[in-house]
């Protein structure tokens, strides 16, 4: 298998801190920084929460702007998704930075028990993103943290709310949700490819599992995540000097599986994205 894999790097998240992991970036400059890093080592699409001073999330769009000005600054070609997760924010708040058009933004499309809150993602709310982001052409990417959101999926493009072909991320590992089981993942493609046909997909493991959910995502052709959101360690023992290192490695994985890390062109293409342009308006 060759085709190649596009290495999606979620920098920060909406839990983990400092001082859990020194690494971590926080501020707007530190994000912007650990992207430009783990960009260079392979990393193509890069998803984002912004946090405020305190480390608390973050709702400013003005901060999720300046992050996205500045990585499409030094990281030309980069694919930025904005979160619309809900840890420490109203649902209200959610999705007023769509506005600033990233190129993908996530959405759940449905609710599930997180490790001590319910992950909220109420019917109308979840239709609502999902018009914002059809209206605005951002190309959603659907967190499947259990069996019915691939089935709500299926509803919302037959709504003409999503338009196909989707592309898909299935989160294994979180407490209470999809646990982190070959044979789950297994049974989820097969629906996903009855559901929607076509669609693309990534598999995301969080903490230990990280690298053992990429390895099967890489054998069956489909996408990988790293990035300290998901794992602030490298190994077992040892915390990440960075998420550029986390890609390093997730890089290594693509090597031992025999698929390419996917270039910039070949993961916009491969995602149905429009092209980058330089200043002159060329495709690059």
């Amino acid at each position: 298998m060759s085709e190649p894999a596009i290495i999606a790097v979620a920098i920060t998240g909406s839990v983990p801190r400092k001082k859990d992991n020194p690494a971590l970036p926080v501020t707007v400059s530190e994000q912007v920084e650990s992207t430009h890093a783990a960009f260079e080592a392979g990393g193509t699409l890069v998803h984002v929460h912004v946090r405020n001073d305190d480390e608390t999330p973050s709702s400013d769009p003005d901060r999720f702007a300046a992050f996205q000005d500045g990585v499409r600054k030094h990281c030309p070609g980069i694919i930025v998704q904005f979160s619309t997760g809900g840890r420490g924010r109203e649902l209200a708040a959610r999705g007023a930075m769509l506005h600033h058009r990233p190129d993908m933004a996530s959405l759940a499309t449905g609710s599930v028990n997180f490790p001590t809150i319910v992950y909220e993602n109420p019917p109308a709310f979840v239709r609502e993103l999902a018009s914002t982001m059809r209206d605005l052409s951002i190309k959603p990417e659907i967190e499947v943290f259990d069996l019915a959101m691939l089935t709500n999926t299926r509803m919302l493009v037959d709504e003409g709310l999503l338009l196909p072909p989707p592309h898909v991320q299935f989160v294994f590992g979180v407490k209470h949700a999809l646990p982190p089981r070959e044979d789950i993942l297994d049974f989820e493609l097969q629906l996903m490819r009855e559901l929607l046909p076509g669609a693309t997909w990534t598999a995301a493991g969080i903490g230990r599992d990280q690298f053992t959910v990429a390895r099967w995502a890489l054998a069956r052709g489909g996408h990988v995540r790293t990035g300290l959101e998901d794992n602030i360690r490298l190994d077992r023992d040892t915390l990440a000097p960075s998420n550029a290192a986390l890609v390093r490695r997730t890089a290594e994985l693509c090597a031992e599986a025999g698929r390419p890390v996917a270039t910039v062109a070949q993961a916009r293409a491969i995602l149905g994205l429009r092209p980058h342009t330089t200043t002159m308006g060329e495709a690059a």
